[in-house]
């Protein structure tokens, strides 16, 4: 860790930043991409493959991914045995450290570097880690020129920015564009906080570096936006301190460990917070706490809204994972929270390590007796199969959702509604009596099971004519 961290800060002092002069009102990027450009390397990956019966595969991956595509020489009947993909990379140390994205190395039975001066060396691989598509190489040489590392977090929203790579294998390879935003959630990527860029991205760009005007690196081009397969506009790139970060982890110990906390999160609604009090949206709503957690442990609650961590703000339920996940597991970690009722508190949580997530199950069904009620609620208690399948013991089952307040609200035919206003709903009836006694001039927060998850809803139960 530390001969890696070292090899970081010489890099530092080899290559200083230069920035892009303007010409004509715009940046020009030639001095920084003849400087800078030299740490920029292209990757060649061969794959191996099972026999199979040979067909042309041309369409755009389904996700979205800037990966490259595999165009086969077509032929009757042929039967390939490996194939062949390129991504870009960067030399962080002069020894031969690349980073470079997990997808790029991803089952490669041989790595391929070349680096800028046209050398070409096999690569050996440190470590890779699909959570972040981080991946870390290792060629034998010395004395390599070495990017500079910038801060992501001092990147603004419209600043120009720059990618240098091997789109479809030309080699380096420059485009520019600018910061579209900061803080993006991907689906499936709940531990990357990605930078967003209008900076053309190919297959064959991946795992190259996002320079900004200084010449210094702020994230590692990833993934795009697309339904082509092609560029349409959106890219987006992993922030550097991310990267190096996981870098440093898989050179010491050939692995990432994350810390771990242990609560489903959702986002705050307007309604929400109109029902907890705060002035407007913000922070990550706590909807449940996972038996045995780290969580669990703590005083930290379900209901609980998380409006910083370690003294850094959370805008949305986006924001925390990324951090929770950068934090190594063993640290006391400080969460600032606000409870209804009770207002600001602070809470501190010794965090555990990330494990593989388990599947999640599917819903059950909704073959239920009704029980009609004027939010356009279809309730009914709930069943031994829910009770099996969801490990719960109370609750109205939602049978059915009218127009009305309650899918205004968010229900949706499938749901558990397990408390009101922070109470145990019991059964049906139970529910309504809750509901009676409401809090009036605010929504009263429901607690309820979706499936496998839990989430809060705010349902305006104020008495009023109609539905």
């Amino acid at each position: 860790m530390a001969s890696f961290r070292y090899a970081v800060l010489l890099a530092l002092f080899l290559a200083a930043p230069l920035a892009a002069a303007p010409r004509g009102g715009l940046p020009d990027f030639s001095r920084l991409v003849t400087v800078h450009g030299t740490a920029v390397v292209n990757i060649s990956v061969t794959r191996g493959l099972k026999p199979t019966g040979f067909s042309a595969d041309t369409t755009a991956p389904e996700n979205g991914n800037a990966r490259d595509f595999i165009r086969p020489f077509p032929g009757e009947n042929a039967q390939p045995t490996e194939e062949n993909s390129l991504g870009s990379g960067f030399i962080v140390s002069p020894d031969g450290y690349i980073i470079t994205c997990a997808h790029v190395t991803e089952n490669a039975r041989e790595i391929l570097v070349r680096l800028n001066d046209r050398r070409e060396f096999s690569a050996h691989l440190v470590g890779s880690d699909r959570r972040s598509d981080i991946a870390l190489l290792k060629i034998e040489s010395t004395g390599l020129p070495t990017i500079v590392i910038g801060d992501a977090n001092k990147l603004q929203v419209g600043e120009w920015v720059l990618a240098i790579g091997s789109p479809f294998g030309f080699d380096s390879s420059a485009t520019a564009g600018i910061v579209s935003a900061k803080g993006r959630i991907l689906p499936n990527e709940s531990y990357v906080s990605f930078i967003q860029t209008d900076v053309p991205i190919n297959p064959g760009n991946s795992g190259g570096p996002l320079f900004n005007l200084r010449g210094e690196v702020v994230g590692v081009n990833s993934q795009i936006y697309s339904g082509t397969g092609g560029f349409m506009g959106v890219s987006f790139a992993i922030p550097i301190d991310a990267a190096m970060n996981i870098g440093a982890q898989l050179k010491s110990e050939g692995r990432v460990r994350r810390g771990w906390l242990g609560v489903s999160l959702q986002d705050v609604s307007r309604a929400l917070a109109s029902a907890y009090g705060l002035n407007k949206p913000r922070g990550a709503l706590v909807a449940d706490v996972l038996p045995k957690s780290p969580a669990a442990k703590s005083d930290l609650r379900a209901g609980d809204i998380v409006v910083e961590y370690e003294g850094k703000a959370i805008d949305r339920s986006s924001d925390l994972p990324a951090l929770v996940g950068l934090s190594m597991p063993g640290t006391h970690a400080r969460f600032r929270v606000f409870r209804r009722d009770q207002g600001m508190q602070t809470v501190v949580v010794t965090l555990g390590e990330l494990k593989e997530e388990s599947p999640a199950q599917p819903p059950p069904g909704k073959d239920r007796p009704e029980d009609h009620s004027r939010f356009g609620l279809s309730l009914g208690d709930i069943t031994g199969l829910q009770r099996r399948e969801l490990d719960i013991d109370h609750g109205a089952s939602v049978n059915d959702v009218e127009e009305g307040r309650a899918r205004d609200a968010g229900l949706r035919p499938g749901d558990v509604i397990l408390e009101v206003d922070g109470k145990r709903v019991t059964d049906v009836a139970g529910f309504h009596r809750l509901l009676a006694h409401a809090r009036r001039g605010r929504p009263a927060v429901l607690r309820v099971r979706r499936g496998m998850a839990t989430l809060f809803l705010a349902l305006d139960a104020a008495d009023r004519s109609g539905p």
